[in-house]
């Protein structure tokens, strides 16, 4: 009989359990909006992505963790309702074969995979990713009794700059908008975005500088009227910023690791969002800011750790 133990099929990671934690109330408040055809497509795709990550993991006798999970549930906040459930499949798997495992596995990848996927299908599956969003459902029971929404429409907030009033920014607050199943509830993202700070699992230094970046940028164009319609608080409740906010751009793998570093890399997402957002065909360029910052990362820690050899040599010196 051998005395070998067996890896486990799943390894848990305790901040990442945090993570999915705090995505859970916004994934209700979606079904509530949008029906339950947003709880058959998280199925869906967590069922695709621990497919695709096990039978790469198996090759190297390692088990899955469960950073799989969030890279799969952070996906699905980032595609709309509707989208066909093939397309989804056909992201996720791109997003955990080609974002992460072939860069080694957890740890090691330098680009935030779920991002990755929907970057991959945003520009494949271009009209579907663009310009079928549903219409959240009125009433008191919201969608909770239906498949999905009957109402589509071709546009967000976002991509035509209308119907911007304080009612809309209510709606924005609760959920009650067109957009990515991540969009739903301004408010709860907010909440669990606050709840991962507490438990010091994202980057207070990454979320206080990327908010500055947009604040500061977005601000600058409305000034120079540039920005259209989009004031600073539709850009702080639409077009998932919130979501990117605390939950993809505080990636600790994927983001820098020096604290210097971190200022730099929150301000080019930032900047870069409201950048993208203003001047681009792609009204929701918080995907693309974090991908291209995920990109600099390793340069920006590079330069940190040059930055303090260097003050501490003048310290030396000076001593």
């Amino acid at each position: 009989m051998s005395d070998k133990k067996k890896n486990p099929v799943v390894r848990l990671l305790p901040p990442m359990n945090k993570v999915m934690l705090a995505l859970t109330p916004a994934l209700v408040a979606s079904i509530y909006f949008f029906g339950w055809r947003v709880f058959i497509m998280f199925v869906v795709v967590n069922i695709s992505g621990f497919l695709a990550e096990y039978i790469f993991s198996k090759q190297y006798n390692e088990p899955v963790n469960s950073s799989v999970f969030v890279t799969n549930f952070l996906f699905v906040m980032i595609i709309p309702p509707t989208l066909p459930y093939w397309m989804a499949i056909v992201g996720i798997v791109f997003s955990v074969i080609f974002g992460k495992m072939v860069f080694g596995g957890f740890g090691k990848n330098i680009f935030n995979p779920a991002l990755v996927g929907r970057a991959f299908i945003y520009v494949t599956f271009a009209s579907y990713m663009t310009g079928n969003w549903a219409k959240p459902a009125k009433g008191l029971m919201g969608s909770l009794l239906k498949y999905t929404p009957d109402a589509i429409t071709s546009a967000t907030v976002l991509s035509t700059g209308e119907n911007i009033d304080m009612n809309f920014y209510l709606n924005a607050l609760i959920g009650n908008i067109p957009g990515s199943i991540g969009e739903t509830s301004a408010i709860l993202l907010l909440i669990g975005g606050l709840y991962l700070l507490k438990k010091k699992v994202a980057s207070k230094t990454i979320v206080i500088w990327t908010f500055i970046g947009m604040f500061v940028m977005q601000g600058l164009f409305l000034s120079f009227g540039l920005a259209g319609n989009i004031d600073l608080l539709t850009s702080i409740l639409s077009g998932g910023f919130i979501l990117g906010l605390f939950f993809m751009a505080t990636d600790p793998v994927s983001a820098p690791k020096q604290e210097n570093a971190k200022i730099f890399y929150g301000i080019f997402i930032g900047v870069m969002t409201s950048v993208i957002r203003t001047f681009s065909v792609w009204p929701e360029g918080m995907m693309f800011a974090i991908l291209l910052a995920n990109m600099f990362a390793p340069l920006m820690d590079i330069g940190a750790k040059e930055w303090k050899k260097r003050q501490k040599s003048k310290q030396m010196k000076a001593a």
